[in-house]
């Protein structure tokens, strides 16, 4: 397993376990993360640390940044980088934890099961010429935006800590190194099954179906055909994941197979961001070239993805495979009416829609149009919805004669919409103040937290937006940054993967 690093034996709560490295050897690798110079802890997640039943105290700082670079094991874990392939912007390849390891599973005392992953942490046998290592910005974005998808309540991984290495990463340019400690239910993904049905290894691909099932939709376990149940749950989940994403205008940035997680939390923040003017072909990741992963296009980016779960599971649901086509097929179908009742749920949320009538898709769809003519900020505009009070939002950025006609006109039909419904205005407002977040990780203000990290090793602006961001949907103090958008003439916004 390499090098020896010293055991910690730490009374903090720890309750480890190790149900993945039980599965097939070929499933993971053994592997140890690689010591670094002088690590220091940059942030520690303390909230979530209570919510893991851990004693932040009696970690201690010295502890957390040595345990978190991975100079230090905790006793009980047992390291290993998991094996996976994935389709990439359409083509399959076989990857696997190339610069991630997965310590090992805390159980939280209500008995649920963490996944405790570093990230960064040096090379595995499947860092494919890589450094393994990671550089201190990307790790904070993932930290901010990770624990900014979770206060607006969209399931996600989280993140515990951000260790700097004391060692520099080069990339276009020298970073500073970090390690990030991730937290999720599982790190299972499309891809973890695609590898093994690709390499026609159908036994494996059978335990990792019952270990996804048993872990994540243990009601599931007693049907007739597995195979079909992962489906239809993994397909359930990610249909309402999606529709929330679009409800709080969330640009993944790279849907990739590998970046699908079972479990139907959002995982992998790579060149990820959050929309401002609305517009579906929003793209914000520099290696989208053709827009591929755009903002409206994450519905169908999902059900392709969907799809080649289907196809990796086709050997577990049918000796037959035109039978076994068949069944999915079936299944797949069901995803375009599952993901409609999830937006149209979510964005009646939005405008305060208690009851259900037919013509509330042509009001929102109506509305959004008018959104992307204008140039409307997407959170502002929802945000200022008042029934009482029909000015045009006030981030609209083609202010112009046509653009108030058509606001009035639309303002006039929802609020007659309101009206047949019967219910208080406080109520409705009340309803939509719960869904539509004052506050979003605006990417200017992000991005500047960044380089002060990155450049001064200032992390207090950092901080601060953590702050923020933990009461998204309570009214924005006066003059909070992360309440508006960014100034008139600002470039384009632009993400990095960060590998």
């Amino acid at each position: 397993m390499g090098k020896e690093l010293q055991i910690l034996n730490c009374h903090a709560g720890w309750r480890w376990d190790n149900t993945y490295a039980q599965l097939p050897s070929t499933t993971y690798a053994r592997v140890l993360p690689t010591p670094v110079a002088s690590p220091r802890w940059v942030l520690f997640n303390r909230h979530l640390a209570e919510e893991l039943g851990l004693d932040a105290e009696a970690l201690g700082a010295e502890h957390i940044a040595g345990a978190f670079a991975g100079n230090q094991l905790f006793e009980g874990s047992e390291p290993i980088a998991q094996a996976y392939a994935g389709h990439q912007f359409g083509h399959l390849s076989r990857l696997g934890d190339g610069r991630a390891i997965l310590l090992g599973e805390h159980v939280d005392g209500s008995g649920r099961r963490w996944d405790i992953q570093l990230k960064g942490p040096g090379c595995t046998p499947y860092s494919r010429q890589g450094d393994g290592r990671a550089a201190l910005g990307p790790m904070l974005r993932e930290y901010v935006i990770s624990e900014a998808i979770h206060a607006l309540g969209i399931p996600t991984t989280r993140s515990l800590a951000v260790v700097e290495t004391g060692e520099p990463v080069f990339r276009e340019t020298r970073l500073r190194g970090a390690v990030l400690t991730r937290v999720a239910s599982s790190h299972l993904r499309v891809g973890t099954l695609e590898l093994f049905a690709a390499q026609g290894d159908f036994e494996t691909l059978d335990r990792l179906c019952r270990y996804a099932l048993e872990r994540h939709y243990p009601e599931r376990t007693s049907g007739p055909n597995l195979g079909l149940a992962l489906l239809e749950a993994v397909m359930e989940r990610q249909a309402k994941l999606v529709a929330e994403w679009m409800r709080v205008g969330f640009v993944h940035g790279v849907m990739n197979t590998d970046n699908v997680a079972l479990s139907g939390e959002t995982i992998d923040y790579g060149p990820c961001a959050f929309m401002d003017a609305y517009d579906p072909g929003t793209v914000f990741s520099s290696i989208d070239q053709q827009g591929r992963y755009a903002f409206g296009n994450q519905p169908g980016i999902t059900s392709w993805n969907l799809a080649r779960l289907a196809e990796a599971l086709l050997p577990l649901i049918d000796v037959e495979q035109s039978a076994a086509i068949r069944m999915v097929e079936e299944v797949l179908e069901t995803f375009p009416q599952r993901y409609h009742e999830a937006w149209l749920k979510a964005y009646r949320g939005k405008l305060g829609l208690l009851t259900e009538e037919a013509g509330d898709r042509a009001l929102i769809e109506d509305l959004l149009r008018w959104m992307k003519e204008a140039g409307a900020d997407f959170t502002l505009t929802f945000r200022e919805l008042d029934p009482e009070a029909g000015s045009v939002p006030s981030a609209v950025g083609r202010a112009t004669t046509t653009t108030h006609a058509g606001w009035a006109s639309w303002h006039a039909r929802w609020v007659e919409r309101l009206r047949q419904q019967g219910k208080p205005t406080a109520e409705v407002l009340g309803h939509m103040r719960a869904v539509n977040p004052g506050v979003i990780p605006r990417n200017h203000v992000v991005e500047a937290a960044l380089r002060a990290a990155s450049e001064r090793q200032d992390v207090s602006l950092c901080e601060q937006i953590l702050v923020g961001l933990r009461t998204p949907y309570a009214d924005p103090r006066d003059g909070d940054p992360l309440s508006r958008p960014p100034a008139e003439g600002t470039p384009r916004y632009r993400t990095f993967c960060g590998t």
